[in-house]
């Protein structure tokens, strides 16, 4: 994702790249150290893990410099961090920058709130690479906030991550989760409502990296002079007032 946003800043003659810094003591062609970078710069774009991001948005706190991040798998702690840190610099984090999986979000809301939890079952399937460490994904996770928040429930208390032996019977309002992990697949979420008479699927298949970092781009233009707070892609694309 580095390279990718690189190459599509570089793309832009309306941005400039002005800095590429790495972990403390990363060397490499044109990276200089994250406290010069930050001096030089609007906004940073970080996909790296939620312990560096959360260290980052620590570091940025305060400096008049926007954050852009794209990591997924925070723990309570970290997303309390990057909370703290937009109380003095704006924020934007999302799990999925594409345009197409937020308003693959909307359409799941929608589905949920119209199609009646006794008749219709949820299952969110989603398909990464062999290298992404965490699972569900963070865009399966924001599906399942959708399709919670079209039921008027919380995840927390409906999601099924896992089914191993006898589970027993489906309830009634339940949110399952499957995955993939293998080879060099770049994104793949499909939701599913399940009925005894009809199967709707809806999905959204990501092709190539460049249209997250077009979106991260995006995200960096609508988030730069903004005053502090913490926000994601809907807002950035104005579906918040949706919500």
């Amino acid at each position: 994702m580095g390279q990718a946003v690189t190459a599509a800043v570089q793309a832009d003659p309306a941005l400039s790249l002005v800095a590429r810094f790495d972990r403390p003591g990363a060397t490499g062609e044109g990276l200089i150290p994250a406290a010069e970078a930050l001096a030089a710069c609007e906004v940073v774009i970080d996909f790296t893990t939620p312990a560096a991001s959360a260290a980052l948005a620590r570091e940025v706190a305060g400096r008049g410099v926007a954050l852009v991040l794209g990591a997924t798998g925070f723990d309570a702690d970290q997303i309390a961090a990057v909370a703290e840190a937009a109380r003095t610099t704006a924020i934007v984090r999302a799990g999925n920058f594409s345009l197409g999986l937020n308003m693959l979000m909307g359409l799941v809301a929608q589905a949920a709130r119209a199609l009646p939890a006794e008749a219709y079952d949820i299952e969110i399937f989603e398909a990464h690479h062999r290298r992404k460490v965490d699972a569900p994904s963070g865009t399966a996770l924001m599906l399942g906030e959708a399709a919670a928040r079209g039921r008027g429930v919380s995840l927390s208390q409906v999601a099924r991550h896992a089914r191993d032996g006898i589970t027993g019977e489906r309830p009634v309002q339940e949110i399952g989760f499957s995955v993939l992990r293998g080879g060099g697949i770049i994104g793949e979420h499909s939701v599913t409502f399940a009925a005894d008479d009809e199967i709707l699927t809806l999905s959204h298949s990501a092709r190539d990296r460049g249209l997250f970092a077009r979106g991260a781009l995006a995200a960096a233009r609508w988030v730069a002079g903004r005053p502090p707070g913490e926000h994601d892609m809907q807002d950035v694309l104005g579906f918040a007032k949706d919500r």
